[in-house]
C-alpha cells in the first residue's frame, strides 16, 4: 500500500509491516477515521538507505522516520501520526497518548499488542515478530 512521493526520505513518514495484515488493517482504519496529514508507507517500499539500519526495529514497531531519521517508535509513533490528524479528537488521542502518566502504559500495550499481532484480528502466521536471537 504505497503512497507515492511521500515514500522521499525527506518527508515524515511512518513505516509499518506491509507484510503483516493487522497491521495494514490497523493503519487503513486510521487513515479512515484520522486522516493523519503524515504518510503510513510499508517499510519494505522505502528506500533501503533509509530503513536498512532499523531492519531489526522495523520488525518489532512502527518507526516515524523524519527528515532521513529514525525520530520515534512504537507508541510514540502511533502518538505523532494520530497527533498529525486534522480531526479535533485525534490530535487529542495523540497528546494523551504522551502525557508523563499515560506513555508507559501505552508502550506496554503497544508491546502486548505488537507481540500478539498474529493472533489479532487480521494477523496472520507472516505477522508473528520474529524472536530475538538467545
Amino acid at each position: 500500500m504505497s503512497s507515492g512521493p511521500q515514500t522521499s526520505p525527506a518527508r515524515t513518514v511512518l513505516a509499518f509491516d506491509g507484510d503483516c495484515g493487522f497491521c495494514e488493517s490497523s493503519v487503513r482504519l486510521i487513515r479512515e477515521h484520522a486522516r493523519p496529514r503524515i504518510a503510513a508507507v510499508p517499510w519494505q517500499a522505502l528506500p533501503e538507505e533509509l530503513t536498512g539500519p532499523h531492519l531489526a526495529r522495523l520488525d518489532r514497531e512502527v518507526v516515524l522516520f523524519h527528515r532521513g531519521a529514525a525520530r520515534y517508535g512504537g507508541a510514540d509513533a502511533v502518538s505523532r501520526f494520530l497527533g498529525s490528524s486534522p480531526a479535533r479528537r485525534y490530535r487529542a488521542a495523540g497528546f494523551v497518548l504522551r502525557l508523563p502518566f499515560v506513555r508507559p502504559l501505552a508502550h506496554l500495550v503497544y508491546r502486548w499488542v505488537a507481540a500478539n499481532r498474529h493472533r489479532l484480528p487480521g494477523g496472520t502466521a507472516a505477522c508473528a515478530v520474529p524472536r530475538p536471537p538467545d
